[in-house]
This record gives structure tokens, sequence and C-alpha cells, in this order.
């Protein structure tokens, strides 16, 4: 029973040693008034992973801090979307 607790715990620090946190910045240029700002940032930070929203309205632009283990950029334009603000991807090599 050691052995097992010895091989699972070693798995799990094994997997976790690849996660890689990520920053993203996305375009949403339908946040049109101060208001959108907040929604945008809320849903963003209620995805699991994500650690660190930033919204600059003047920019139309939200910069994310995420866990690519965790969720994606495809999720996240997903959820912005799905809140009324669609998003796509500014950051080189972002998929």
């Amino acid at each position: 029973m050691k052995s097992l607790a010895a091989v699972l715990s070693t798995a799990l620090i094994c997997t976790t040693g690849y996660a890689a946190t990520r920053t993203t910045t996305l375009s949403v240029p339908d946040m049109t008034c101060t208001a959108c700002p907040i929604t945008v940032k809320k849903v963003l930070s209620r995805m699991p992973g994500v650690t660190d929203v930033k919204v600059s309205y003047e920019k139309r632009q939200v910069t994310v801090v995420f866990d690519d283990t965790k969720t994606t950029i495809a999720a996240l334009t997903s959820a912005t979307a799905d809140a009324g603000y669609p998003s796509t991807p500014e950051t080189a090599g972002a998929k």
C-alpha cells in the first residue's frame, strides 16, 4: 500500500510540472460602454485557471493570465462571446 501511495505521489508531482502560466491579450471591440469591462472581467475571472484579468476600455483589450492546463485561449474567447462580447487573440502564437 505504501508503494502505491509513493507511485501516485510521484505521478502527481510529474504531471503538475507541465503546467505553464500563459498570458494572452484579447481584442474585444464590442465594449462600447464603461460597464462592459466589468462584465468581461467578471466572466473571465470566474474561469478555471485564470489568475489575473486586466481590462482596458480605451484600447478595447483584455489581458488574461491563465494556467494552460486548466483553460485555453479558445475557451476564453468562447466565454467572452457567450457574455455578448466576442473577442479575438492579439498575442503572437495564440491558439
